[in-house]
């Protein structure tokens, strides 16, 4: 199975997961800053993207899981003032220079971002996106923070996507633990099986960490008390 990653995203957690948990095999994961094309093309099986995307909203050929909301966030020189603050809203931005803003819509424009990076990188205005993604996109010349300004701007989220006619096992396995389904879960259909000796040490192991939280110490064998002398 092949994945496609939006930037700004970290699925190296889930991947993991994916081959220890089933036996479907590993994924050939790639970060991409439009993962949406390889998946209409076909390249990939599936993508972590970033919505809204006209591509995808309201297409009857994939299937769409969102899985968690970006906060926004924005862009400023390393040395600027404002990085004195923890988070910013449009009160704090009197004066300053607007290089980029993700517009109502949330629909991002990756190329115009970068150029404005750059722009702030040499010490002049700021940019304003999903933090996670100016995160990954950024050098040691800028610093980032958390904007709040729910009448301009709202959230965009992370999601799943993947073409109806590749649904299968192992995307569904996929998807279930990008959303946290657990190990024991019988909707997971490719779970690897455990051998007896597997199956033993993991009890033990449940019961240790069980008397840890409880304070308690492991059992000690039965002493007996000496007889005394008839």
């Amino acid at each position: 199975m092949s994945l496609s990653f939006v930037i700004g995203t970290e699925p190296d957690k889930w991947l993991h997961r994916f081959d220890d948990r089933t036996q479907h095999g590993g994924i050939h994961s790639a970060a991409s800053h439009d993962p949406v094309t390889q998946l209409l093309e076909g390249s990939v099986d599936i993508a972590l993207v970033r919505l809204p995307d006209s591509r995808i909203d309201g297409s009857a050929d994939l299937h769409v899981v969102r899985l968690y909301q970006e906060s926004m966030g924005i862009a400023l020189p390393k040395e600027h003032t404002l990085t004195l603050l923890d988070k910013l809203s449009d009160a704090d931005l009197e004066g300053e220079i607007c290089n980029y803003r993700i517009g109502e819509a949330l629909e991002l424009d990756i190329d115009e971002l970068r150029s404005a990076l750059q722009v702030v990188a040499a010490n002049v205005g700021y940019a304003i996106a999903p933090r996670p993604l100016i995160k990954a996109m950024s050098g040691k010349l800028i610093e980032h923070r958390d904007f709040t300004s729910p009448t301009h701007v709202g959230q965009t989220s992370i999601a799943l996507a993947w073409k109806k006619d590749r649904d299968a096992e192992d995307i569904q396995d996929f998807v279930g633990i990008a959303k946290g389904r657990k190990p024991n879960s019988s909707r997971q259909s490719g779970e690897k099986k455990l051998s007896a000796r597997e199956k033993s040490l993991a009890k033990q192991q449940r019961r240790e960490a069980d008397r840890k939280a409880k304070g308690q110490r492991p059992k000690a064998g039965r002493k007996t008390k000496p007889r005394g002398r008839r």
